[in-house]
């Protein structure tokens, strides 16, 4: 597994990003204010804004919406590992929320390239997917996805 691709994030094209390639990247501390800041606009339910409705939900205490940490998990992602040559994403599949997230967790993501192919109608670009995976400080999984995104190719 490497910290990055062979070229600068600004610069990456498609050629860039190999086929079974791997990277990490982060960590992101998770603030127990930014859990009750993001929940209380996007996702304002007792187990991610009231502490104490919380400690006797089904968690055990405060988790992050799985919202906020597909937010963290993307800031890592746009940060380190795509660059001005994406040109959009398709979409995602397989979301899933493994665990909970909790004040005091530390992020990383794990990136690796399951599929690179340029595009027969547009050579211009081409698709890669990743399999991503979000992980805390006690190496557990707690979301992953399988994303999708449209890459320029070097010019010619």
């Amino acid at each position: 597994m490497t910290r990055d691709p062979p070229s600068p994030a600004a610069i990456r094209y498609f050629e860039d990003y190999p086929l079974d390639s791997a990277y990490e990247y982060g960590p992101v501390g998770v603030t127990e204010a930014e859990i009750i800041a993001f929940a209380r606009q996007f996702d304002p339910q007792p187990i991610h804004i009231d502490r104490e409705a919380a400690a006797s939900g089904p968690f055990g205490g405060l988790i992050a919406s799985g919202w906020h940490t597909a937010g963290l998990m993307m800031r890592l992602l746009a940060t380190h590992f795509l660059s001005s040559t994406s040109i959009a994403s398709p979409g995602i599949d397989e979301l899933r929320w493994r665990a909970p997230v909790r004040p005091g967790d530390q992020l990383r993501i794990r990136v690796r390239i399951t599929e690179a192919e340029r595009s027969r109608s547009k050579p211009d670009r081409g698709m890669i997917r990743s399999a991503i995976e979000v992980i805390n400080q006690h190496d557990t999984v707690v979301m992953s996805l399988s994303a999708m995104n449209l890459i320029r190719c070097r010019p010619s």
